[in-house]
């Protein structure tokens, strides 16, 4: 199982509030059989209208960890928002808050979305603005994020706390795991195994 306990790396703020998945991935581009692609086209038309968007800026390329404002992920519930967020490198996010559903998406694809209060989220992006290079780290298991001295709280939900830290949130690796498990349970359905 793939348990996610910590992840690690420089983070990228964006902190603005109410965060649309139509503005985090356009819906012309929801037009894809797979996902492949998505990442180049986060937050595509902010970055034309902004061409200082920190996703265009070189110092916070290659970071892994977003930070956002209140309720990020907001609008409709298009998988395909965090899709590009995780295939851009996103492996991390900590907001104010995440709408439901964009947050049971991250989960669902192994990307921690974590809550921290308004003033730490404020005082982490003064410090990464500071210091771009900083690493940040997420860690599931003490509750905390931690970006050199500085150190704070973070909330998330115990359901999805628990799937990340046990590697349950990977539905695919755990039926993989359970073949065996699934042919028996199978094999006693009788429309499946007695039909003539």
């Amino acid at each position: 199982m793939n348990e996610i306990k910590q992840v690690s790396g420089t983070c990228i703020p964006l902190i603005l509030d109410d965060i649309d998945t139509d503005r985090i991935i356009p819906a012309r581009f929801l037009r894809c059989v797979t996902f492949d692609g998505l990442g180049e086209h986060a937050f595509e038309d902010d970055r034309q209208q902004n061409p200082n968007h920190p996703f265009d800026n070189a110092k916070y390329q290659n970071s892994s960890v977003l930070l956002a404002g209140r309720n990020f992920g907001c609008g409709s519930s298009r998988e395909h928002a965090p899709q590009s967020l995780m295939r851009w490198g996103i492996k991390a996010i900590i907001a104010e808050s995440f709408a439901e559903i964009f947050f049971g998406n991250c989960t669902a694809l192994g990307v921690p979305a974590v809550t921290a209060s308004s003033t730490d989220v404020d005082e982490l992006g003064r410090r990464v603005e500071a210091d771009p290079q900083l690493e940040v780290k997420v860690d599931l298991v003490a509750k905390k994020v931690t970006a050199g001295d500085f150190s704070c709280d973070i909330d998330i939900l115990d359901s999805a706390r628990d799937a990340l830290l046990s590697g349950q949130w990977d539905f695919m690796t755990l039926l993989l795991e359970n073949q065996e498990f699934i042919k028996q349970t199978a094999e006693k359905i009788p429309y499946l195994s007695q039909f003539a």
